[in-house]
């Protein structure tokens, strides 16, 4: 092979060789490298020269040149005030509870508001029972008149110490009612059985409102009604209506009427009708919702601290106002009075006033028991406790005798 004249150049190389080996000679020689890493070193070096002060205070080790033991604590405070120490959280994972054992129950979401029907509000009516057979086909019928829905309504009751067919009756007209084909069952029914053995008093009226049984009787009463309160109450419950078996008449709305007040506890005014010479004298029936007194307070601070207060008798006058005494059911039904003590008749409350431990004393509490002590524990808990005097609820006439409330 014969050589160029004037030997090998680099043109003629070049035209011997691709244009990509051409490339790659170019890029490996060693000027071109050199050149490569001098350019390199050179922005390096001009880039920490012209460093911000900003971006030089970060830099740089604040505080004074001594270890922290030996500062005193101006320098110790200044020197921290620059340190920015970095802090990692561990963010775990869901944990998967799997056990069948173990329930979780969220009350947060559980409210108690005016708007209930809106919001779906599940209400709890209770309703204790001894020898009530008599009165409970007029109980359901009222009862099944309530124009709240009745998919949002259970019912409790306990069944103690009766000597009449109380539980067969019962268990015969909620059968009834929940199989019914015009009307919508109520969510669910609980009958609690539970005899508390207490005999001290007997069942006809004379005997039941003597003034020796009020103390024992309020008791019992009390004791009945936390236990069927801490059978039936359940999570979901936003409101509870405590509803005596022996009513004759109340309005249909009534749970949509109470609810609508927002109050903790509020209670109507329980009457009766009893006629004389076919006239209706509307009389008062429950004395255990009244507005405290000074005489009472006074009282109160002279007994001992077991005696249970009773109203209408003549033992103790306590010169308390009763809300029976007020009011008119052809006035305003909305209007509001504030109450120290209630009767049981008809009580709506909000669950979480029974959550949060207020429930009926079966023992002497400021020497008052079972509703009456109910509302006291209430009070000092710092919860409303509401009466409703043009707002009327029927009792039976039972003929007691009205003693000092007369």
């Amino acid at each position: 092979m014969l050589l160029p004249k004037g030997g090998m150049t680099w043109k003629s190389a070049k035209a011997r060789l691709p244009p990509w080996r051409a490339l790659l000679m170019f890029l490996t020689r060693a000027r071109f490298l050199a050149a490569i890493a001098l350019t390199t070193v050179v922005i390096v070096l001009w880039k920490g020269i012209s460093l911000t002060s900003g971006e030089m205070s970060r830099r740089i080790c604040w505080g004074p040149g001594k270890s922290p033991l030996e500062m005193s604590s101006n320098e110790f405070i200044r020197w921290n005030q620059h340190l920015q120490t970095p802090v990692l959280f561990n963010h775990h994972e869901p944990y998967e509870v799997n056990a069948s054992t173990i329930q979780r129950i969220d009350l947060n979401p559980i409210h108690s508001t005016p708007r209930a029907l809106l919001n779906e509000e599940r209400v709890l009516i209770l309703t204790p029972l001894r020898d009530a057979a008599p009165y409970l086909i007029k109980y359901f019928d009222l009862l099944t008149d309530l124009t709240y829905p009745h998919h949002l309504i259970d019912l409790a009751f306990l069944v103690g110490d009766s000597t009449d067919d109380t539980l067969a009756v019962l268990s015969s007209e909620l059968n009834r009612v929940q199989q019914q084909t015009d009307g919508i069952p109520f969510h669910s029914v609980t009958i609690v059985e539970k005899n508390f053995g207490d005999a001290e008093y007997s069942q006809d009226v004379e005997s039941r409102h003597s003034f020796k049984a009020q103390g024992p009787r309020r008791k019992m009463m009390g004791k009945a009604r936390n236990y069927l309160l801490s059978a039936a109450l359940r999570p979901e419950h936003s409101w509870v209506y405590w509803r005596d078996v022996d009513i004759v008449d109340s309005p249909k709305k009534i749970l949509e009427d109470f609810v609508a007040h927002d109050k903790d506890i509020l209670v109507p005014n329980i009457w009766f009708h009893r006629y004389r010479d076919g006239v209706d004298i509307e009389g008062r029936f429950d004395y255990n919702s009244w507005i405290e007194s000074d005489k009472g307070r006074r009282l109160q601070a002279s007994l001992d601290k077991d005696v249970v207060l009773a109203e209408g008798y003549k033992e103790y006058d306590t010169g308390r106002e009763y809300m029976a005494r007020m009011g008119d059911w052809r006035n305003n039904k909305d209007e509001e009075i504030n109450l120290d003590g209630i009767g049981g008749v008809n009580i709506l409350v909000k669950a979480d006033v029974h959550r949060s431990g207020i429930n009926f004393p079966c023992y002497a509490f400021e020497n008052q028991a079972e509703t009456e002590g109910f509302a006291k524990m209430a009070k000092r808990a710092g919860y409303q406790v509401v009466g409703l005097p043009n707002y009327v609820v029927w009792h039976i006439d039972t003929d007691e005798k009205p003693g000092n409330a007369a």
